[in-house]
Protein backbone atom coordinates (compact mmCIF):
# COMPACT_ATOMS: atom_id res chain seq x y z
CA UNK A 1 0.00 0.00 0.00
CA UNK A 2 1.32 3.47 -0.83
CA UNK A 3 1.77 5.89 2.01
CA UNK A 4 -0.89 8.69 2.41
CA UNK A 5 0.35 12.26 2.11
CA UNK A 6 -1.07 14.69 4.62
CA UNK A 7 -1.91 18.14 3.31
CA UNK A 8 0.07 19.89 6.00
CA UNK A 9 3.19 17.82 5.36
CA UNK A 10 6.03 19.99 4.16
CA UNK A 11 7.61 17.23 2.17
CA UNK A 12 6.98 17.17 -1.51
CA UNK A 13 3.91 15.29 -2.74
CA UNK A 14 4.52 11.76 -3.72
CA UNK A 15 4.74 11.14 -7.38
CA UNK A 16 1.84 9.46 -9.21
CA UNK A 17 1.84 5.73 -9.41
CA UNK A 18 4.28 4.47 -11.87
CA UNK A 19 3.24 2.18 -14.65
CA UNK A 20 5.15 -0.40 -16.47
CA UNK A 21 5.84 -0.37 -20.14
CA UNK A 22 2.56 -2.17 -20.94
CA UNK A 23 0.41 0.66 -19.51
CA UNK A 24 -0.84 -1.27 -16.45
CA UNK A 25 -1.26 0.54 -13.18
CA UNK A 26 0.91 -0.67 -10.39
CA UNK A 27 -0.72 -3.15 -8.11
CA UNK A 28 -2.11 -1.96 -4.83
CA UNK A 29 -2.97 1.63 -5.99
CA UNK A 30 -6.45 3.24 -5.93
CA UNK A 31 -7.79 5.42 -8.83
CA UNK A 32 -10.60 8.00 -8.75
CA UNK A 33 -12.62 8.57 -11.97
CA UNK A 34 -13.28 12.26 -12.53
CA UNK A 35 -16.05 13.25 -15.02
CA UNK A 36 -14.93 15.03 -18.12
CA UNK A 37 -15.04 18.81 -18.32
CA UNK A 38 -18.65 20.31 -18.59
CA UNK A 39 -20.42 17.20 -17.25
CA UNK A 40 -22.15 17.07 -13.85
CA UNK A 41 -23.56 14.13 -12.01
CA UNK A 42 -26.50 14.83 -9.66
CA UNK A 43 -27.36 12.13 -7.18
CA UNK A 44 -30.97 12.15 -5.79
CA UNK A 45 -32.14 9.84 -3.06
CA UNK A 46 -34.49 7.15 -4.29
CA UNK A 47 -37.23 8.09 -1.88
CA UNK A 48 -37.46 11.59 -3.46
CA UNK A 49 -38.08 10.36 -7.06
CA UNK A 50 -41.73 10.93 -8.14
CA UNK A 51 -43.72 9.83 -11.18
CA UNK A 52 -45.74 12.29 -13.29
CA UNK A 53 -48.63 12.15 -12.79
CA UNK A 54 -48.63 10.71 -9.30
CA UNK A 55 -50.02 7.17 -9.13
CA UNK A 56 -53.13 8.30 -7.24
CA UNK A 57 -54.05 10.77 -10.05
CA UNK A 58 -53.16 8.64 -13.08
CA UNK A 59 -56.75 7.56 -13.78
CA UNK A 60 -58.07 11.10 -13.47
CA UNK A 61 -55.33 12.36 -15.77
CA UNK A 62 -56.15 9.74 -18.41
CA UNK A 63 -59.87 10.62 -18.22
CA UNK A 64 -59.19 14.34 -18.62
CA UNK A 65 -56.78 13.69 -21.46
CA UNK A 66 -59.30 11.63 -23.41
CA UNK A 67 -62.23 14.01 -22.79
CA UNK A 68 -63.22 16.03 -25.87
CA UNK A 69 -63.83 19.72 -25.35
CA UNK A 70 -67.51 20.70 -25.46
CA UNK A 71 -66.83 23.83 -27.40
CA UNK A 72 -65.44 21.91 -30.34
CA UNK A 73 -68.57 19.70 -30.40
CA UNK A 74 -70.84 22.77 -30.44
CA UNK A 75 -68.78 24.36 -33.18
CA UNK A 76 -69.04 21.22 -35.27
CA UNK A 77 -72.82 21.07 -34.78
CA UNK A 78 -73.17 24.72 -35.85
CA UNK A 79 -70.96 24.14 -38.88
CA UNK A 80 -72.94 21.05 -39.89
CA UNK A 81 -76.24 22.95 -39.51
CA UNK A 82 -75.08 25.87 -41.62
CA UNK A 83 -73.70 23.48 -44.20
CA UNK A 84 -77.04 21.67 -44.47
CA UNK A 85 -78.91 24.96 -44.75
CA UNK A 86 -76.55 26.14 -47.46
CA UNK A 87 -76.97 22.90 -49.38
CA UNK A 88 -80.77 23.16 -49.04
CA UNK A 89 -80.80 26.77 -50.29
CA UNK A 90 -78.61 25.87 -53.25
CA UNK A 91 -80.85 22.88 -54.08
CA UNK A 92 -83.99 25.03 -53.90
CA UNK A 93 -82.38 27.66 -56.09
CA UNK A 94 -81.40 25.09 -58.69
CA UNK A 95 -84.91 23.59 -58.60
CA UNK A 96 -86.54 27.01 -59.02
CA UNK A 97 -84.22 27.84 -61.91
CA UNK A 98 -85.01 24.55 -63.66
CA UNK A 99 -88.77 25.04 -63.17
CA UNK A 100 -88.55 28.58 -64.50
CA UNK A 101 -86.65 27.46 -67.60
CA UNK A 102 -89.09 24.61 -68.21
CA UNK A 103 -92.43 26.33 -67.58
CA UNK A 104 -91.57 30.01 -68.24
CA UNK A 105 -94.24 31.35 -65.84
CA UNK A 106 -95.92 34.69 -66.57
CA UNK A 107 -98.02 36.79 -64.24
CA UNK A 108 -101.78 36.69 -64.85
CA UNK A 109 -103.45 39.94 -65.88
CA UNK A 110 -106.58 41.45 -64.37
CA UNK A 111 -108.69 44.39 -65.37
CA UNK A 112 -112.25 45.74 -65.06
CA UNK A 113 -113.96 46.19 -68.40
CA UNK A 114 -117.39 47.50 -67.34
CA UNK A 115 -119.32 48.82 -64.32
CA UNK A 116 -123.10 49.25 -64.03
CA UNK A 117 -124.43 51.23 -61.04
CA UNK A 118 -127.91 51.19 -59.50
CA UNK A 119 -129.74 52.66 -56.50
CA UNK A 120 -127.37 55.53 -55.95
CA UNK A 121 -129.74 58.25 -54.74
CA UNK A 122 -127.86 61.38 -53.65
CA UNK A 123 -130.93 63.56 -53.10
CA UNK A 124 -132.36 61.61 -50.17
CA UNK A 125 -131.15 61.96 -46.60
CA UNK A 126 -131.78 58.25 -45.96
CA UNK A 127 -129.04 55.61 -46.14
CA UNK A 128 -128.40 54.22 -49.61
CA UNK A 129 -128.02 50.65 -50.82
CA UNK A 130 -125.95 50.98 -53.99
CA UNK A 131 -125.46 48.07 -56.38
CA UNK A 132 -122.53 47.58 -58.71
CA UNK A 133 -122.34 45.02 -61.49
CA UNK A 134 -118.62 44.70 -62.16
CA UNK A 135 -117.24 42.88 -65.19
CA UNK A 136 -113.80 41.41 -64.48
CA UNK A 137 -111.41 40.18 -67.16
CA UNK A 138 -108.82 37.59 -66.05
CA UNK A 139 -106.12 36.47 -68.47
CA UNK A 140 -103.82 33.47 -67.98
CA UNK A 141 -100.99 33.82 -70.56
CA UNK A 142 -99.07 30.69 -69.47
CA UNK A 143 -98.62 27.68 -71.72
CA UNK A 144 -98.14 25.07 -68.98
CA UNK A 145 -99.72 26.59 -65.87
CA UNK A 146 -103.40 26.53 -64.89
CA UNK A 147 -105.11 28.50 -62.11
CA UNK A 148 -107.78 27.29 -59.67
CA UNK A 149 -109.90 30.12 -58.25
CA UNK A 150 -111.24 28.87 -54.95
CA UNK A 151 -114.01 29.84 -52.56
CA UNK A 152 -113.50 32.62 -50.03
CA UNK A 153 -112.84 35.51 -52.42
CA UNK A 154 -114.08 39.07 -51.94
CA UNK A 155 -114.74 42.10 -54.15
CA UNK A 156 -115.29 45.50 -52.51
CA UNK A 157 -116.03 48.98 -53.93
CA UNK A 158 -114.89 52.10 -52.06
CA UNK A 159 -115.45 55.79 -52.55
CA UNK A 160 -112.65 57.52 -50.65
CA UNK A 161 -112.70 55.52 -47.39
CA UNK A 162 -116.39 54.66 -47.52
CA UNK A 163 -117.24 51.06 -48.36
CA UNK A 164 -120.22 51.05 -50.71
CA UNK A 165 -120.76 47.46 -51.91
CA UNK A 166 -119.19 44.04 -51.68
CA UNK A 167 -119.50 40.58 -53.24
CA UNK A 168 -117.39 37.61 -54.30
CA UNK A 169 -115.94 35.94 -57.36
CA UNK A 170 -117.14 32.58 -58.69
CA UNK A 171 -114.99 29.52 -58.06
CA UNK A 172 -113.66 28.10 -61.34
CA UNK A 173 -110.61 26.64 -63.07
CA UNK A 174 -108.80 28.72 -65.67
CA UNK A 175 -106.82 26.60 -68.13
CA UNK A 176 -103.64 27.60 -69.93
CA UNK A 177 -103.70 30.43 -72.50
CA UNK A 178 -107.18 31.44 -71.45
CA UNK A 179 -109.13 34.67 -71.02
CA UNK A 180 -112.14 34.50 -68.70
CA UNK A 181 -114.67 37.34 -68.40
CA UNK A 182 -117.26 37.19 -65.64
CA UNK A 183 -119.74 39.56 -64.05
CA UNK A 184 -119.78 39.98 -60.31
CA UNK A 185 -122.83 41.54 -58.62
CA UNK A 186 -121.95 43.69 -55.61
CA UNK A 187 -124.49 44.97 -53.14
CA UNK A 188 -124.46 47.48 -50.32
CA UNK A 189 -126.94 47.84 -47.50
CA UNK A 190 -127.85 50.93 -45.49
CA UNK A 191 -124.72 52.84 -46.29
CA UNK A 192 -124.80 56.19 -44.53
CA UNK A 193 -123.22 58.97 -46.56
CA UNK A 194 -122.31 62.24 -44.93
CA UNK A 195 -123.27 65.58 -46.42
CA UNK A 196 -119.67 66.22 -47.50
CA UNK A 197 -119.52 62.88 -49.34
CA UNK A 198 -122.83 63.47 -51.07
CA UNK A 199 -121.77 66.95 -52.15
CA UNK A 200 -118.48 65.63 -53.54
CA UNK A 201 -120.27 62.86 -55.46
CA UNK A 202 -122.75 65.30 -56.98
CA UNK A 203 -120.01 67.68 -58.08
CA UNK A 204 -117.96 64.85 -59.61
CA UNK A 205 -121.01 63.48 -61.41
CA UNK A 206 -121.63 66.92 -62.90
CA UNK A 207 -118.02 66.94 -64.15
CA UNK A 208 -118.46 63.42 -65.53
CA UNK A 209 -115.56 61.99 -63.46
CA UNK A 210 -116.53 59.91 -60.45
CA UNK A 211 -113.60 57.90 -58.98
CA UNK A 212 -113.99 54.54 -57.26
CA UNK A 213 -111.62 51.94 -55.91
CA UNK A 214 -112.25 48.23 -56.47
CA UNK A 215 -110.30 45.72 -54.37
CA UNK A 216 -110.35 42.01 -55.23
CA UNK A 217 -108.94 39.26 -53.01
CA UNK A 218 -108.95 35.76 -54.47
CA UNK A 219 -107.46 32.56 -53.00
CA UNK A 220 -105.99 30.48 -55.83
CA UNK A 221 -103.97 27.34 -56.42
CA UNK A 222 -101.54 27.10 -59.30
CA UNK A 223 -101.35 23.88 -61.32
CA UNK A 224 -97.86 23.22 -62.68
CA UNK A 225 -98.01 20.13 -64.86
CA UNK A 226 -99.76 17.60 -62.65
CA UNK A 227 -98.74 19.26 -59.37
CA UNK A 228 -100.87 21.78 -57.45
CA UNK A 229 -99.24 24.37 -55.24
CA UNK A 230 -100.44 25.42 -51.84
CA UNK A 231 -103.14 28.10 -51.64
CA UNK A 232 -101.98 31.65 -52.30
CA UNK A 233 -103.91 34.93 -52.25
CA UNK A 234 -104.04 37.25 -55.23
CA UNK A 235 -104.93 40.86 -54.44
CA UNK A 236 -106.04 43.18 -57.25
CA UNK A 237 -106.45 46.91 -56.70
CA UNK A 238 -108.16 48.91 -59.47
CA UNK A 239 -108.67 52.68 -59.53
CA UNK A 240 -111.49 53.38 -61.96
CA UNK A 241 -113.32 56.54 -63.00
CA UNK A 242 -116.85 56.48 -64.44
CA UNK A 243 -118.82 59.24 -66.13
CA UNK A 244 -122.11 58.80 -64.26
CA UNK A 245 -123.80 56.89 -61.43
CA UNK A 246 -126.28 54.95 -63.56
CA UNK A 247 -126.63 51.53 -65.16
CA UNK A 248 -125.28 52.99 -68.39
CA UNK A 249 -122.08 54.34 -66.86
CA UNK A 250 -118.87 54.02 -68.80
CA UNK A 251 -115.32 53.68 -67.57
CA UNK A 252 -113.22 56.61 -68.75
CA UNK A 253 -110.00 55.62 -66.95
CA UNK A 254 -108.66 52.64 -65.03
CA UNK A 255 -105.44 51.50 -63.45
CA UNK A 256 -105.15 47.98 -62.01
CA UNK A 257 -102.28 46.58 -59.96
CA UNK A 258 -102.00 43.24 -58.27
CA UNK A 259 -99.86 41.49 -55.71
CA UNK A 260 -99.46 37.92 -54.46
CA UNK A 261 -99.27 36.78 -50.84
CA UNK A 262 -97.78 33.33 -50.41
Amino acid sequence: MADRVHPRDSSPASSPPSSNNSGEVAAGTHTKHVPSSGTYVVQVPKDQIYRYPPPENSRRYEALRKRKPRRSCCCRCVCYTFSLLLILIIALGITAAVLYLVFRPEAPKYTISNVAIKNFNLTSSSPVSPEFNVTVRAENPNNKIGIYYRKGSSVTVFYSDVRLSNGKLPAFYQPTNNVTVFQTPLKGSNVLLGNAVKTALRNEQIKGKVPFKVIIKAPVKVKVGVVKTWEITVKVKCDITVNTLTAKSKIISKDCKYSVRL
